[in-house]
């Protein structure tokens, strides 16, 4: 059975460099500059045309990245691994303080709170601010992981085909914080994605709003009822929705939506500006799970 593209391009590129390895090295063959897509010398160091250094730019390390993680949604797929990976750690963790483990296994909320949930005195009285990025990898239970991670799926290659990576994690991050401020300020105590998933949902409803037709006007509709769903399902009495958050993601989701221009940033001055919101995102994501350590190695259970 023949493998996927971007699993061939992987394993053409493992073969390559062993090439490389063992002397077997190909013809030096002219680059593409990272930002504005022109094409630059074999042995140039700068880009001709907008002076943007082929090896060291923002662009370049973006490339590079994701070109590493293959597909047309590096930025997602990365996402969604933390989350997994976060989700099982916590319930493992969980687990051995004697919590259950099954499909509707929960992860106990004293496990959330020392791994970074969102919760107003611990965000604004003892300063702990990372709380704000981190409760956006942190999920309850498997279902509520597993109903997050479906949606995320589902909608955030779209949105990163249309805006490309960098500005997609820019718009997840920011939407995610944006929910969780104003849940924590309303006094609640929250975990999950669907903060920064709502945002997403109200960048496509942005989108609609600057296309015309009848498809967009379709997809405008389908978007504002399960909208509506959404948010109804947190006025029932025994679900632990958190609709502040939802508010905060969707609110600065569609404000983002409306000052992007919805297509792959241009070449040039507004590609090197996406790129470093970009990595301005990955450098606060960092830094949120940097802090989330040292609490936990100071504060050990």
């Amino acid at each position: 059975m023949a493998l996927p593209n971007e699993w061939q391009l992987r394993i053409d590129k493992i073969k390559s460099g062993l090439r490389g390895m063992f002397g077997n090295k190909e013809a030096p063959r002219p680059r593409m500059c990272p930002a504005c897509g022109n094409l630059v010398g074999i042995s140039a160091t700068r880009c001709p045309a907008c002076g943007t250094s082929v090896n060291f730019s923002l662009a370049a390390a973006g490339r590079g990245v994701s070109g590493l993680f293959g597909g047309n949604a590096p930025a997602t797929t990365v996402i969604l691994i933390v989350n997994v990976l976060m989700f099982a750690v916590s319930l493992l963790t969980s687990v051995q303080q004697g919590g259950g483990l099954g499909l509707t296994a929960s992860v106990s909320g004293d496990v959330l709170r020392r791994m970074g949930a969102s919760y107003y005195p611990d965000i604004v009285i003892r300063g702990q601010w990372f709380r704000l990025v981190t409760a956006m990898y942190l999920h309850g239970s498997i279902l509520h992981i597993g109903f997050n991670m479906w949606v995320l799926w589902d909608v955030g290659p779209v949105i990163e085909e249309v805006y490309g990576s960098a500005r997609y994690l820019f718009m997840y991050t920011f939407c995610g914080i944006a929910g969780f401020v104003l849940s924590a300020l309303r006094g609640n105590f929250s975990v999950g994605a669907s903060g920064a998933i709502l945002g997403l949902v109200g960048v496509m409803l942005a989108i609609t709003t600057k296309r015309g037709g009848a498809a967009m006007q379709a997809q405008r509709s389908r978007l504002i009822f399960w909208i509506v769903i959404i948010f109804a399902q947190g006025l029932l009495p025994g679900l632990s929705v958190d609709n502040w958050a939802h508010a905060g993601g969707l609110i600065s989701g569609f404000l983002l939506g409306r000052a992007f221009a919805d297509r792959q940033p241009a070449p040039g001055g507004e590609l090197k500006r996406a790129y470093a919101l970009g990595w301005l995102s990955a450098a606060i994501i960092f830094a949120s799970f940097a802090s989330m350590m040292l609490y936990l190695y100071q504060h050990p259970a």
